[in-house]
């Protein structure tokens, strides 16, 4: 809404006069937007007066538009806080949960994220790349994308070799079926143990890989059973998250799909030999990828270009985002380059993240430092339900609220940073129902709905005069600057610009709850309430459900 007034603006002025103006929201002051002028000086080489009295009475002219005033070299503009409301406040509340969605743009991303490592615990590493990956494909969906959601398994590699030998070594059977994940996560952090002081045990492990490549059946069937049983641990994470995949195609699928990669790069003519092993030269600026092994083993660059050029061809993607942390920064710049030398339209775009610690230390498997996640989940919860039979014992919904809020409470306290960012993980100060918290936007939630819960909201009897008042108009601009928030998060890869907005609005929502009766005798005022606070709830709740977090109707 705000975002389509200064759109409107924009168009204005560059219809009139030719001028190209940024139009920015004010962090403080009396004024809802402002036009810095001192580019447009330079252009144009008039007077800042002159200049400043051009652009005024083109855009003064706007529905909106209230008054102008020049301070420094910035147009300064106080919007009608009545007419904009009242655009504002119907809107939203015809439009719902549909309120900052878009039509279909006939564009498809496909999203690689979550991807953890068969054969070991879905640890609190992997949400990041989980939650983060699970949001950009809402919150594209809500822009009119079609999206494809892909969970590349980790289910290839040398580590396999490892696992292999350390099964026959210290493997269990019976500790195998009874807890799968367990026990391979403790004979995986044995063999790195013990090849400390036994460095042939990595030899052995690259030989029992390679028996397991050219196709050893005790080995293979070994390999299925620990995918399987890594899969059914795995789900227990993604139907807790809610999180759905389009796609489980990992590494292994990509076997077959090898040589083809191997020819479409020979017919581009961009394969080179470097010293037995097979490279691609990508410039100055970037070292080369290594594409085959002198012994002609593939690698893991091979096998995303394998990925990539399957899901081109399957799905004829537009954009293609990768979830993964800031350490394979080298890997996705050299993907990207070969994409361009292959002269495929597709966008690749390396969507990086910080590390989640604990106690401010990186997790390990090796060490065996990791943190299950499905038990910190499963702690959360029993955590959330503990403060919920203290507050509201009689409760009916008392387990999906427990859950509800002990899940959303850990996807919030990774989505409110910045992506960039290393996140600390503690569960106590994320289940917090004040400051920011993801307990505390359903919380909000949850109070406003009790109210509407106590009166009958009529939107044909509202006062918009009472959009005059600061408090009431506040939450009115914060609301119409959602639709921006879903676009900027969308830009920049990062779902707390959605988060941010959220708490905002939350927090602007209980001082108006401060400040304000909301159930009144004078129906004009008892229905303008109603209205706001409703709208206010419906964007909170579809923030939330951007985010991957339920929202509630009681709690």
């Amino acid at each position: 809404m705000l975002d389509l007034v200064k759109l409107e603006l924009k168009e204005k002025v560059l219809k009139e006069l030719n001028y190209d103006v940024d139009i920015e929201i004010p962090r403080r002051g009396d004024y809802d937007l402002a036009i810095p002028l001192f580019r447009l000086l330079k252009t144009t080489n008039l007077a800042l007066p002159i200049l400043y009295e051009q652009v005024k009475n083109v855009i003064i002219t706007h529905p909106h538009i209230e008054s102008t005033e020049l301070i420094g070299a910035f147009l300064n503009i106080k919007l009608n806080s009545q007419s904009f409301s009242r655009d504002v406040m119907t809107t939203v509340y015809k439009l719902g949960e549909n309120f900052g969605s878009l039509e279909s743009n006939n564009e498809v991303v496909v999203i690689d994220y979550s991807s953890p490592n068969i054969a070991k615990n879905f640890s609190v590493g992997h949400l990041r790349s989980t939650v983060i990956g699970h949001s950009l494909k809402l919150i594209h969906q809500k822009l009119g994308y079609t999206v494809i959601g892909i969970n590349h398994l980790g289910d290839w590699g040398t580590q396999f070799g490892k696992l292999l030998v350390a099964y026959d070594l210290w493997g269990s059977e019976e500790m195998l079926k009874e807890k799968p994940i367990g026990e391979l996560q403790r004979i995986y952090i044995k063999f790195h143990e013990v090849a400390e002081t036994k460095p042939e045990l990595e030899d052995e492990a690259r030989e029992a890989f390679k028996q397991l490549e050219l196709g050893d059946k005790e080995k293979h069937k070994l390999w299925q059973y620990f995918r399987q049983e890594s899969l059914k641990e795995f789900m227990k994470v993604y139907n807790l998250l809610d999180v759905k995949f389009d796609s489980y195609a990992g590494e292994a699928f990509y076997n077959d799909k090898i040589d083809h990669v191997i020819d479409v790069l020979d017919s581009k003519n961009l394969l080179k030999i470097d010293d037995g092993a097979t490279i691609i030269d990508l410039g100055d600026d970037i070292p080369p990828a290594l594409i085959k092994r002198s012994d002609g083993a593939t690698l893991y660059m091979t096998r995303d270009l394998a990925a990539l050029l399957y899901r081109y061809e399957t799905y004829k993607m537009n954009k293609t985002l990768y979830l993964v942390g800031n350490e394979q920064k080298l890997h996705f710049e050299q993907l990207k380059r070969i994409v361009e030398l292959l002269e495929l339209p597709i966008e690749v775009v390396h969507v990086n993240f910080g590390l989640v610690l604990i106690d401010g230390k990186k997790m390990s498997t090796r060490s065996g430092t990791n943190a299950n996640l499905y038990d910190v989940l499963l702690e959360s919860i029993s955590d959330a339900k503990e403060a919920i039979i203290e507050k509201n014992p009689t409760l009916e919904s008392i387990d999906y609220a427990s859950e509800a809020i002990g899940v959303g409470a850990v996807v919030f306290n990774d989505l409110k940073n910045d992506r960039n960012l290393n996140i600390d993980f503690n569960l106590e100060n994320m289940l917090r129902f004040e400051g920011q918290t993801g307990p505390y936007l359903q919380y909000t939630s949850v109070r406003i709905n009790s109210i509407l819960k106590e009166a009958t909201l009529d939107p044909s009897k509202v006062d918009y005069t009472l959009f005059n008042n600061p408090s009431y108009f506040e939450l009115v601009k914060q609301i119409s600057t959602f639709s921006e928030a879903i676009k900027k998060a969308a830009e920049d890869y990062n779902p707390s610009v959605i988060s941010k907005h959220l708490l905002q609005l939350a927090q602007l929502f209980n001082s108006f709850y401060g400040q304000n009766r909301i159930l009144v005798e004078d129906l004009a005022t008892l229905n303008t309430n109603l209205l706001l606070i409703s709208n206010v709830r419906t964007v909170i709740n579809e923030g939330l459900r951007l985010l991957g977090i339920k929202y509630l109707d009681e709690m």
